[in-house]
């Protein structure tokens, strides 16, 4: 493989704080590289140093002449009244073959190339024409900086599809642990200053670093036991006339012990949510809800119920009114129409997208924590949960004027905890926050035993604490039936299928939504319940299943007397088994799709 890029011994700061200290690093042609580190690392800086938007203080980047970069636009070059397929003809000077072509990869087909304005479109949509723009200026190595923040589900899987198949190389940065596990074949870490390549996936580079930790850690431990008897040795015998020498041979051992120094990360974020009084019965009731602002509907007849203790996912496109929702049931937009119905003595905690930004900059860490807290709350719980989002010691003095947007927003979400409220309502709480804090909020808010709403691009974080899935789309809003793994397997399939329309200009029409008598409802309330109760029990068959499976598969990996031919034949029965629960599976989400549409 040729060279592309070449990082020689770069230094950078911003101010006294030092990003690059003669970091150096070589580039590929077609290296799939996923970059990850802490917030401020230099993640930003490393991309924009090789666009050349940046220059480096010391030492040099290097490009190679056959190199040809692309990079997603961060700000937005559409004009006024201008439609996708004007503004990609004006923008990269192709034909509108090309245009239309490239256009098609990420479903921008039909009306929406040819006839909607750019301004008319969802965020998902506009990303997704700057990602066709890019890749009409053939590039044939991509820089992407955080590419999948704010993006809707199914942009995010044509984002990940596009990259699965392109040939040339890419450099992406990205919190999202399930996009660079999709994605990326190998593994960047900023930290120190300094860069650590690894040729291996997200996945086995974490096990590999857990695993030096862990080998210098068990070194050092011995190593200290070793000293400590060397030590005593030497202060037994350094007096006594037979021991004083082999006192000094001992001393000369221990002299050249020493400790393998492990270089510790910024201090690890470790989130204990409050636990709250569990209770049963329904968190919420939406009745007939209609939802939106007083020029425009954006979704009505919606009817939801939600028990206790439920942790839900809203998904859908962007601009389609997951936010809106999340607006409504908190009560800080009024209903169109219709009703909400909480639970007895609930109260609720809600944090906005971007509330983060509205924290009066007067207030001190400390005091924005007091303000939020519950009432009767100590002095040391307000402090341990401001450690928990790595505030220690002094750190809570610091005035909020100061913090960065992602301790602005841990700050927010340490006030929410705090709260001690029965539901919590986030609406993208993983933005702005870095790796490490985004998966500790995850495994913290998977034993969270009160009733969480919210809306999300992470993909492992959804994963990881949503029980229940509902999905706003084209103005409806929809309990799905299945787990968040069959969300994905769903869009995946349309997308699959809407890939396979040839025309460009083509656009696939939805089907119109239904408005059904009030009559019917609880007729079709009563069904969608029952196939849900038959899809959960098939689904938990079908994990059995392939967990028994895996397990057998493992056994025989390690232990070749166990290769028979009659765990072979048991093996052989799984395949048969998961096949037959995936297919019922199926068929229940088929059922539930015709009860939807009646």
């Amino acid at each position: 493989m040729r060279t592309f890029i070449t990082i020689n011994k770069i230094g950078k700061r911003f101010g006294s704080k030092v990003i690059f200290d003669e970091a150096s690093l070589a580039i590929f042609e077609g290296q799939k590289i996923g970059v990850i580190g802490r917030n401020g690392a230099g993640k930003s800086t490393f991309c924009k140093l090789i666009m050349g938007t940046e220059e480096p203080e010391e030492g040099e980047i290097v490009k190679s002449s056959d190199l040809r970069l692309g990079f997603l636009e961060q700000h937005d070059s559409f004009l006024d009244n201008e439609t996708p397929l004007d503004f990609l003809l004006r923008f990269t000077g192709k034909k509108d073959w090309e245009c239309g072509r490239t256009a098609g990869r990420f479903q921008i087909k039909g009306e929406i190339l040819n006839s909607k304005f750019i301004s008319e479109l969802s965020g998902g949509y506009k990303t997704r024409i700057k990602l066709a723009a890019m890749l009409l200026m053939d590039p044939n190595f991509l820089i992407l900086d955080e590419p999948t923040n704010f993006l809707d589900m199914k942009t995010q899987l044509l984002l990940e599809n596009f990259l699965k198949s392109y040939n040339g190389g890419f450099i992406v940065v990205s919190h999202d642990k399930e996009f660079l596990r999709k994605t990326c074949t190998t593994t960047l870490d900023i930290a120190f200053g300094e860069f650590e390549h690894f040729s291996g996936n997200i996945d086995a580079y974490l096990e590999e670093k857990l695993l030096r930790v862990d080998q210098i850690e068990r070194t050092n431990k011995n190593m200290i036991l070793k000293q400590k008897q060397l030590q005593t040795f030497i202060d037994k015998n350094k007096a006594k006339a037979f021991g004083a020498s082999q006192a000094r041979n001992k001393q000369k051992q221990l002299d050249r012990l020493e400790l393998t120094e492990l270089r510790q990360e910024e201090k690890k974020v470790k989130i204990k949510i409050p636990h709250i009084e569990s209770k049963t019965g329904h968190a919420l009731q939406c009745f007939d809800l209609t939802i939106g602002y007083p020029n425009k509907t954006v979704v009505k007849n919606i009817e939801l119920v939600v028990d206790r203790g439920s942790h839900v996912a809203i998904l859908g496109e962007n601009g389609q009114g997951k936010t809106t929702f999340l607006k409504t049931i908190a009560n800080d937009l009024p209903a169109l129409g219709g009703t909400i119905k909480w639970g007895h003595q609930i109260e609720i905690a809600y944090y906005a997208q971007h509330v983060y930004r509205s924290i009066p900059e007067t207030e001190t860490v400390y005091s924005y924590l007091e303000k939020s807290s519950r009432k009767n709350i100590v002095r040391q719980e307000l402090l341990d949960m401001a450690g928990n989002f790595l505030f220690h010691g002094d750190d809570v003095l610091k005035s909020v004027k100061v913090l960065s947007g992602g301790e602005r927003a841990r700050l927010c979400l340490a006030g929410l905890l705090l709260k001690k409220a029965d539901v919590l309502l986030l609406d993208e709480p993983t933005n702005h926050l870095d790796f490490e804090t985004v998966q500790a909020l995850g495994r913290t808010m998977t034993g969270f035993n009160g009733t969480i709403f919210f809306v999300c691009h992470d993909r492992e974080f959804i994963k990881t604490i949503a029980k229940q899935v509902i999905e706003i789309n084209l103005g409806q809003l929809r309990d799905f039936p299945g787990r968040y793994e069959d969300y994905l397997y769903y869009l995946e399939k349309e997308i699959e299928e809407q890939g396979k329309d040839a025309p460009v200009t083509k656009q696939v029409e939805k089907p119109k939504p239904v408005i059904k008598e009030v009559g019917d409802q609880k007729e079709l309330f009563e069904r969608r319940k029952k196939i849900k109760n038959r899809l959960q029990k098939q689904q938990k068959e079908l994990e059995r299943v392939k967990q028994e499976k895996s397990e057998l598969e493992k056994l025989m990996a390690k232990d070749v007397a166990l290769c028979t031919d009659q765990n072979a034949a048991i093996i052989d029965r799984f395949f048969s088994q998961i096949k037959k629960l995936e297919d019922e599976v199926l068929g229940l989400m088929i059922e539930w799709e015709e009860i939807e549409n009646e």
